[in-house]
């Protein structure tokens, strides 16, 4: 299917897997960098991603090992960045200052191979290249700064990650299920070259057809869209303020579905409040998603956010967009 078959390393097998599914099934060959039970099982087993399509009853499920593409999983010391084409992260930003990713991320940084995050948290080079950020000192808003210190914002780009996906509890780590089958949205990077690797995965990943099982042939959601805007990928931004954080209570985790619509003007007006931050830092209005839109999709999300499952977890660290806004915290 593809005219040129690019090597994709993505940091992170769990949400990076939505992602390696699609450049797969586009005749890709995809490494993903995860923990050494992960990769042994991917290895052995390829990965699984069940996902909803539009008039089909049921999830479809897409089977790795059915690809056009190919799949493999690694440690962090058993790669080297400058074998791949294209580098994505998927991973939580707290995990990138972890014992061997630490030291990944940083010969990423110096690879020369451009890297598309699909994080939710923003890298901080990314957010450089934004001239009012770029002005101020937003180190506090990270884990630790430093593991971005060494990327040039030129080599890096934001895709969006707005599509929702889960690990189902009863089903092995190399399963995946799709809860909102919605788009990546990537800014394009600064240079054309490496802008143009973008546009020719979009165009990949919108030819596959995928035959399901029953001899048919269906267009699968969640797609990648390049835009010309570096502000695009930032209407997640409330999204998760007014969403994914909002999870988190002071007893159980909540559903995003329940924390947008328990008290919709609320919800509304810590979006309008996000929307006109990112519009004072140059966002057209056209660049975010309506409120309106929002809220409709999040009547399907019926889990908590990752941030808030992570919380009850354990984790020590989630990533936190909103402690960078204006200095205020909205959770």
């Amino acid at each position: 299917m593809a005219d040129k078959t690019y090597r994709i390393l993505i940091l992170g097998a769990s949400y990076g897997s939505l992602l390696g599914a699609k450049l797969i099934l586009a005749g890709h060959d995809v490494t993903m960098i995860c923990l050494p039970e992960e990769a042994d099982l991917i290895n052995a087993d390829g990965i699984r991603v069940k996902i909803p399509v539009r008039g089909r009853a049921g999830l479809v499920e897409i089977d790795s090992r059915n690809a056009l593409g190919t799949i493999r999983a690694a440690g962090p010391a058993e790669v080297d960045p400058k074998d791949f084409d294209l580098i994505g992260l998927a991973m939580q930003e707290p995990q990138y200052r972890s014992p061997g990713v630490r030291e990944l991320l940083d010969v990423v940084a110096t690879s020369g191979v451009p890297v598309m995050s699909i994080m939710n948290m923003p890298p901080l080079p990314y957010l450089k290249r934004i001239p009012d950020i770029a002005a101020v000192d937003i180190d506090a808003c990270y884990t630790e700064a430093a593991v971005w210190s060494r990327f040039d914002p030129a080599m890096i780009t934001l895709a969006s990650p707005d599509p929702q996906a889960f690990r189902p509890l009863d089903e092995p780590v190399n399963h995946l299920q799709v809860s909102l089958p919605t788009n990546f949205k990537v800014a394009r990077f600064e240079s054309d070259q490496h802008t143009a690797i973008l546009k020719q995965l979009e165009q990949d990943i919108m030819a596959i057809r995928f035959d399901p099982g029953d001899r048919t042939a269906v267009e699968l959601p969640v797609k990648l869209k390049v835009y010309e805007s570096v502000f695009v990928p930032l209407a997640k931004w409330a999204m998760l303020c007014t969403g994914n954080y909002r999870c988190v209570t002071t007893g159980d985790a909540q559903a995003i579905r329940d924390a947008v619509h328990t008290d919709l003007d609320v919800s509304a007006s810590i979006y309008a409040w996000v929307r006109e931050v990112c519009e004072a830092l140059g966002a057209d209005t056209n660049d975010l998603v309506p409120f309106e839109k929002y809220a409709n999709a999040a009547q399907g999300l019926a889990k908590p956010s990752s941030a808030a499952r992570a919380l009850d977890a354990g984790a020590p660290n989630i990533e936190r967009v909103d402690k960078g806004l204006g200095g205020k915290q909205l959770t």
